[in-house]
């Protein structure tokens, strides 16, 4: 019998081998030994995927091995997630996700939904090429506590400041985050962003952090 530590290893390397078979077999053999789905999710398939990520920027893997990869996580997901206890009796908090218009790219955009949906969000994912508007009528529309934008071109990264204004001037509660390669921390502080996510696997928790102020913020 694999232990749990094996177990978490075997579902991480299928997720960067791309060997769903590998995943889903780990994945059943965790829920069986009565191990906790969420911490499968996390330390093992997410996990798995953050590794991914960095080969994705060193250029060792490209788009296709990344979506192999993300079709093996989503194997182990299909098993975990029924398992995964609903967060308390309240609704589940929202994102509006897109890549900014002008913007084609949206492989890291998918890999933060992908976290985001790992984690149990509703996620409203509005594509790539994203018109600025779309961000503030899908927030609207949705309620939605957070606003995920991703830019991979400085030329596009612009867009994004008009976004936060539009979005803050009809509602000042709603938690902004950005990401992509020329987005830097004094960037999003610049543009008036509550949040910024170097890493797909650290927005989620940035996410969650910055919903947790603004719940503080809201009681306060």
């Amino acid at each position: 019998m694999a232990s749990k530590e094996e177990l978490l290893e075997q579902m991480k390397n299928g997720v960067v081998e791309y060997e769903e078979d590998t995943v889903k077999e780990g994945a059943q053999a965790w829920l069986d030994d009565g191990f906790d789905a969420l911490e499968g999710i996390m330390d093992g398939l997410a996990a798995g995927m953050e590794v991914v990520g960095e080969l994705y920027d060193k250029n060792e893997y490209f788009v296709p091995e990344v979506l192999m990869c993300a079709d093996a996580l989503y194997a182990g997901l299909d098993i975990l997630r029924p398992h995964v206890p609903e967060q308390g009796t309240g609704p589940k908090s929202q994102v509006v996700i897109g890549s900014i218009q002008g913007d084609v790219h949206d492989i890291g955009k998918n890999l933060v939904k992908m976290m985001f949906d790992v984690a149990g969000w509703d996620v409203h994912d509005l594509g790539r090429d994203v018109p600025l508007e779309d961000f503030v009528e899908k927030q609207m529309s949705t309620d939605s506590e957070v606003v995920a934008m991703s830019a991979m071109m400085t030329t596009t990264m612009l867009g994004m400041k008009k976004v936060i204004k539009m979005i803050k001037e009809k509602n000042p509660n709603v938690a902004i985050m950005l990401g992509g390669a020329p987005v830097t921390k004094d960037v999003a502080n610049l543009f008036g962003a509550d949040g910024y996510a170097e890493s797909a696997g650290n927005a989620v928790s940035e996410g969650i952090k910055m919903i947790g102020r603004l719940r503080e913020m809201q009681n306060a």
